[in-house]
Parts: C-alpha cells; structure tokens; sequence
C-alpha cells in the first residue's frame, strides 16, 4: 500500500469505525486503535491475544494533544526537546478528566506516550482528534514486525487494513522511561541508556524486575517460539546460529545480524533474522556472545526474553 493521502483517510476511517489498523513508526509495526474507545482498545487486546494486565502505549502528534491527558513535568520536557519525535516513550501521571479508556492503562493512573517520527504515521496523528493506542502489531509474546508482511503474516485476514511504511528504522521497540517520581528506564530500547542518563546527567536507574508497569517487561517476549541459546561458541550441526559480524567461512545454517559489527545495524535486523529463521523452520537458534553495550544491551535484553520460551 503505497504512502498517499487516500490511504490515509482510508485508515481514518476504519479508525473512526472502532477498527485497528496496522501503522508504521521506525521502531517496529504498531496495532492501531482509538485509545479513546474502549470498543476499539478491546479489539487490540483480542487481536494480539494480549493479557488485559499489560498495558499499551499512546501515540500522540504533539504536547497540545497530550495535556488533554497527562501531567506534564519539567524532566519530560526536557527529554521532550531532545529525543521527540523519536524511539522513546515516557510514563506520566493521567489526569482524572482524561478520556482515554480503562483497557488502556489496566484502571492505573500512569500512561504510557509516545511521539512517533514516522512520516505516515505522523501525518494520520496529525489529521485525528484522538490519540492512538499501538502496541506492535504481532500476536502477544510472538516476534514483533517490522515490516507490512511481518503484519500479514501475523493477522492475515483479520487485519482490514495496513499502512506500508516500508522496513523499521530502528527495528526494536522504544525505550521506555517512567517520570513518576525519580526517573527509571522500565524497558530498554530505541535509544541506549547510557545516552539520556549522559544528557539528564544524573544516574538513571533501570528497573529490570517488577510488576507490569508498562509494555515490554512479560518475561517471555520478543519470541519465535523456538528453542534458543545464547553465548554460544559452537552451534549444533542443525542449529541455526546468529551471529554479530559476517564470517569468513559460509555456512547455510549461519545468519548475520550486521557486516562489520555494528550493533545499531545488528539491532535493526534482530527481529527480521529471527522470523527468517523460523520461517525456513529451524528447530533451534543459538546466538553467538553479544557485547552488552549500546544497542548490544537492547539485543540481549530481547535474546533473553525470547530465550524464556521453552
């Protein structure tokens, strides 16, 4: 579907209907809905097979829109200004008169929001007078898209429509950071920790263990739902093994997450190699060690969740 404005107010109008709809942004494929209508956020979580304690994320065009629903701090702003638009998404107190529905936020008083970069999504932000509820458009626990095929192949016909983006920039989620109270990162993501704790310029804890606060922290997550081994040396002989950095020696069973080790590349590519894998029906994946720096730390952090599913 190619990106014009007769697509676009296509997808308005199945979003004005209560339908989702599947939308680009450059972290990976989200499943839009009217995070207003609890009639349509219910068919997300009935879509995605999603548990109703896990709450979803809020895509918004700009602040206007926002603080018709969320108190706004000064550490936000600030971090507004610097990664907005972008891979980030921030947790906030809701305000009592906000409109936007129970499902969204498992009845708690915190919201998790974001501001997309991506183009097309931006311009349908832009044109609705409601925000949109888009958590990644894959079945719950299952490897998240990052292309409108990934989506197909999830939903099929169950999808009446999705908004062609072309491949995720970035290919894994967003970070998440809270600002209730001091700030913590709850899910590690489209931008390294150690960047905003450098630009904050003060020690910003990460969360790893709690209860459900926000997306992203399930402990089985991210997963092709095949056996997979991490730190690994030497591979089974009918493994499929993920490695950093290409090799000098070829081998079928050998898939490579970037060229020249470059972790932002590896990142982007993570979610696509692990659907190629399980595609091309591998029974089990082994991944090579991973320097746990950067985008490393983000890769890892997915690997080990995927890793959870026995």
């Amino acid at each position: 579907m190619k990106n014009n404005l007769s697509n676009i107010k296509k997808a308005i109008k199945y979003l004005n209907k209560n339908e989702c709809v599947g939308i680009p942004t450059e972290t990976v494929y989200g499943l839009a809905a009217n995070a207003y209508s609890s009639i349509a956020t219910a068919k997300i979580f009935k879509l995605k097979k999603r548990p109703k304690k896990n709450p979803l994320i809020v895509h918004y065009f700009d602040l206007k829109m926002l603080e018709k629903d969320c108190k706004i701090n000064d550490i936000f702003l600030r971090l507004y200004k610097e990664y907005s638009p972008g891979p980030i998404s921030y947790i906030l107190k809701i305000k009592k008169k906000s409109l936007i529905s129970k499902n969204v936020t498992n009845n708690k008083n915190t919201l998790a929001v974001r501001f997309p970069s991506h183009k097309l999504t931006r311009n349908l932000l832009k044109q609705l007078n409601y925000p949109l509820a888009a958590p990644s458009a894959n079945i719950s626990t299952k490897i998240s898209p990052v292309s409108k095929k990934d989506v197909k192949e999830e939903f099929g016909k169950k999808l009446n429509m999705i908004l062609d983006g072309g491949q995720s920039k970035i290919g894994v989620e967003s970070t998440i950071i809270s600002l209730i109270n001091k700030p913590k990162v709850l899910r590690l993501g489209g931008i390294p920790k150690h960047q905003i704790k450098k630009y904050l310029k003060f020690n910003l804890a990460y969360q790893k263990k709690s209860k459900i606060k926000s997306p992203g922290q399930e402990k089985i997550h991210y997963s092709p739902h095949i056996k997979l081994r991490l730190n690994i040396k030497n591979p089974n002989k009918n493994e499929a093994f993920i490695l950093i950095k290409k090799r000098k020696k070829m081998n079928t069973n050998y898939f490579y997450l970037s060229k020249k080790n470059n972790l932002k590349e590896a990142a982007k590519n993570l979610y696509k190699t692990l659907r190629l894998i399980k595609n091309k029906k591998f029974k089990s994946i082994a991944v090579e060690k991973i320097p746990n720096k950067g985008f490393g730390e983000v890769i890892n952090d997915r690997l080990k969740r995927a890793s959870n599913f026995k």
